[in-house]
């Protein structure tokens, strides 16, 4: 595991911001438990040092997947995963939690740092499986 935290400035000092996907990062989101089980995956494959992952705590549970810019349009993403950000028209915006302090209702799975400031698109398209053609 990476020794020290990074902390990239679209990062809050405090509680959480939303973000506007592909400007700072673009984003994949995944449902519920699967979301949970291809951030254990990233996780474990990557000792502890996966990249920036956000959980929410309500609803439907979504995690996001945070990439580098426009990385999000480079990839063909199996069918229950949206991708925010990259060519979309669709204008989305991604909750960002402190790295300490109060942040419900989101909360870091995994933390960027200064050697792995994104999660990986290939490593994730490859934990999530085969796609559709």
């Amino acid at each position: 595991m990476t020794e020290t935290i990074h902390r990239p400035s679209w990062v809050p000092l405090a509680g959480h911001q939303l973000h506007l996907a592909g400007v700072h990062f673009d984003a994949v989101r995944v449902d519920g438990i699967r979301g949970e089980l291809v951030a254990d995956w990233l996780v474990e494959a990557t000792a502890d040092d996966a990249g920036p992952i956000v959980c929410e705590a309500g609803g439907g549970r979504w995690v996001y997947f945070l990439l580098a810019p426009g990385e999000v349009s480079a990839y063909d993403w199996p069918l229950g995963v949206q991708q925010l950000g990259g060519r979309g028209r669709t204008v989305t915006y991604v909750g960002v939690p402190a790295l300490e302090g109060n942040t419900w209702p989101l909360r870091w799975y995994s933390v960027p740092t200064a050697t792995v400031p994104y999660v990986s698109a290939t490593k994730l398209r490859a934990a999530l499986g085969p796609g559709v053609a």
